[in-house]
């Protein structure tokens, strides 16, 4: 069976201004660097409220229907905003999430990548922020646990930046393992070791700036690998960002394309020992152009290879 490409065109309507890194540019260059695989082609779909609402509560939706534009922008934080085609681009996004549980579990595909914008890890429960708008990847897990009545699901966060709203969505989920590494110290400034979860369900890892492939090796070997064997998930999700790379300009850790094939194919290995090789991926941050692709295109190759 085929890896899943689970995107939608409504995704590149998410418009931000000018010289903002989180920009329609990002997705293009990652489906262009995709192109060539051999990839499930899938159409996201919306989301329905109901979905958004396991995360998220009603006076939040409406708060960003309120504040969508009629044309030109919002400023919704100092580095998240939205266009008129902004929402619908996350609930697409959301959709896509939603989606490729779907079709995991369901046995259609092995695994799934969502190539989707607006990112989602820094969403948290009432607080839109960090170019995110909706949770994805806790909303993947959600719909896991409640819909398809899983009993444990992981989700593993390699993006450079802390996912503070996967964190904080899924704090007080016994059932959902949130392991993210990240540089520190680096925006949002949340994601220390002490940030352990209600239920000791989060497990923070972070990274010295400057520091490169062999710590994150040893971090994700010693640490990551052996909570994941413990947890034992039935599925697991990963939020992909890949602004750990060198040539990132957001950040300074010093990750190579290699690497972000190296703990994919690990993770997958993981998922094919503990959870019949289902995985979930959803695109979150990478702001280089060159290295965002690349890294991507590896990504995704690592999940064909495990299919």
């Amino acid at each position: 069976m085929a890896t899943a490409l689970i995107t939608h065109a409504d995704c590149l309507r998410h418009v931000t201004p000018d010289g903002h890194p989180e920009r329609v540019a990002r997705l293009e260059h990652v489906l262009h660097a995709l192109e060539p695989l051999n990839l499930k082609k899938v159409t996201a779909p919306m989301a329905a409220d109901d979905d958004i609402l396991r995360i998220h509560p009603q006076s939040y939706l409406d708060g960003l229907r309120k504040r969508l534009p009629e044309n030109r922008f919002a400023q919704i934080d100092a580095d998240t905003w939205m266009s008129p085609g902004s929402l619908d681009a996350a609930f697409r996004a959301a959709g896509a999430a939603v989606k490729a549980v779907d079709m995991v579990l369901g046995g259609e595909v092995p695994n799934a990548f969502a190539a989707v914008r607006p990112p989602g890890h820094h969403a948290e429960t009432d607080t839109a922020m960090g170019f995110c708008l909706f949770g994805n990847a806790a909303l993947a897990a959600k719909h896991a646990l409640e819909f398809h009545e899983l009993d444990r699901v992981a989700v593993v966060d390699f993006d450079v930046h802390h996912g503070n709203g996967t964190q904080d969505l899924l704090w007080n989920e016994p059932r959902a393992l949130v392991i993210t590494s990240q540089q520190m110290p680096l925006w949002p400034g949340s994601g220390r070791p002490d940030e352990t979860g209600a239920h000791g369900n989060v497990l923070n890892i972070p990274l010295a700036p400057e520091s490169g492939s062999a710590e994150m090796r040893a971090a994700y070997q010693t640490q990551v690998f052996p909570r994941l064997r413990s947890f034992r998930p039935e599925l697991l999700i990963i939020s992909a960002g890949f602004d750990a790379h060198r040539d990132d300009p957001l950040a300074q850790l010093n990750w190579e394309t290699e690497d972000f094939a190296w703990v994919t194919a690990e993770l997958c290995k993981l998922a094919a020992e503990l959870c019949e090789g289902r995985v979930v991926s959803t695109l979150e941050g990478g702001y280089d152009l060159n290295a965002l692709s690349a890294s991507a295109r590896a990504h995704v190759e690592e999940l064909i290879k495990a299919a």
